[in-house]
């Protein structure tokens, strides 16, 4: 799928004028995601390989965060989001997370939900090891391919 960058800014402004919220354009394996969220656009062209490329910037403070954390050297496995979505760490509201920092989880083990569609979707570590870094907070949107944490 090819999009030319006009097109793109079309769809946003598109968004932006109306009341929808989330606007998703698909052909064969590639997608494009255009989500509106506190009057921030954002779009990202998905392909097979979890390429992502923004169009709409982030707000300051946002960035601030990203860097903060490119500095911060992952240990371990990442487990990616397989969907867009919003993630959450424990089956329901003041249940226990199912992992934490420190955790030792197997591979096939539930280590998140994510919640797309109001379809709840437990999330399985492909790996074995110790959680190291969990990046994402509970009730936080997610997109397709961020990591959601580390396992060593």
């Amino acid at each position: 799928m090819n999009f030319d960058l006009e097109y793109i800014e079309k769809l946003v402004k598109m968004v932006s004028d109306s009341e929808l919220t989330e606007l998703t354009l698909e052909e064969k394996e590639s997608a494009i995601v255009i989500r509106k969220e506190k009057e921030v656009i954002q779009a990202q062209t998905i392909l097979p390989q979890a390429v992502q490329a923004p169009v709409a910037a982030a707000p300051v403070a946002a960035s601030a965060e990203v860097e903060d954390k490119k500095e911060e050297a992952p240990k371990g496995k990442p487990i990616t989001s397989p969907m867009v979505g919003t993630f959450y760490m424990a089956s329901s509201p003041g249940a226990k997370p199912f992992v934490e920092v420190g955790s030792t989880v197997s591979t096939g083990q539930v280590v998140c939900i994510i919640e797309a569609m109001k379809l709840m979707n437990e999330i399985e570590s492909e790996v074995s090891g110790k959680v190291t870094q969990i990046c994402v907070k509970d009730g936080e949107a997610v997109e397709y391919g961020q990591v959601l944490m580390y396992v060593e």
